[in-house]
């Protein structure tokens, strides 16, 4: 009986001392090594470097911000370092992870494309985090071809909206110059006997020869051209 009690006691002190091992940081944070911090910090700046220049030279979304690009730079090294820490220590990592749940993030995002670069960069800081370097790297260059092929072959057809202000007398003649064009109409309002027309309208080759044809028209006021992209404007 009393055997059976130390063998108990013995595994119980086993137990407790492979337990108080796991919240042994110092352990835990010594297979991270100094060269491994700045090796994995690099890559995820290495990435998010090009993730920077791709977004600077060939975003073609809605509004281009340099905040927001440079956002993608730092949200690439932050998720590195972030991966990086969660990997050394597993208690560590529930702590941040009840850290982060409780951050909430209240800017608007203008473009959807905004996020599919935002995912990018912190695909790329999670690789560089989990020390797959070759994977990161790799994979921001091939992102990157995609992207700036898929900008090149895209199509050159803009939306615009065009703003035409005239008088009830010139209504035909107006109508009679839409009809030559494809068009949606956005919006009319009537005041008295003036008019204010809003159509989207496409654009090939940035072809506005047409505009003239409305300055043309007699009781016409005036002729506005706006680049239309979803709700906003440019």
């Amino acid at each position: 009986m009393v055997s059976e009690n130390l063998t108990m006691g013995s595994k119980l002190e086993d137990v407790l001392a492979a337990f108080g091992d796991g919240f042994d940081m110092s352990q835990q944070f010594a297979n991270l090594s100094v060269a491994t911090i700045i090796m994995t910090l690099l890559t995820a700046a290495l990435c998010g470097a090009i993730i920077y220049v791709v977004y600077r030279f060939f975003y073609r979304g809605v509004v281009y911000s340099d905040n927001f690009n440079i956002l993608l730079l730092l949200t690439t090294v932050v998720t590195s370092f972030i991966i990086m820490t969660i990997s050394a220590n597993v208690v560590l990592s529930l702590g941040m992870v009840g850290a982060l749940s409780i951050v909430r993030f209240r800017a608007a995002v203008k473009d959807p494309l905004d996020i599919g670069f935002l995912f990018w960069g912190i695909a790329a800081g999670i690789t560089a985090g989990a020390q797959l370097y070759m994977v990161a790297i790799i994979g921001t260059v091939i992102i990157s071809v995609i992207y700036i092929l898929l900008t090149i072959f895209k199509k050159q057809r803009k939306s615009y909206l065009l703003i035409v202000r005239y008088t009830a007398d010139s209504e035909i003649n107006v109508n009679g110059i839409l009809g030559a064009i494809k068009y949606k109409l956005k919006n009319k309002t009537q005041s008295g006997s003036s008019i204010e027309l809003t159509v989207e309208v496409k654009i090939k080759n940035n072809d506005t020869s047409y505009i003239s044809r409305f300055n043309a028209v007699e009781g016409v006021e005036s002729v506005t051209l706006l680049e239309y992209s979803g709700e906003y404007m440019n």
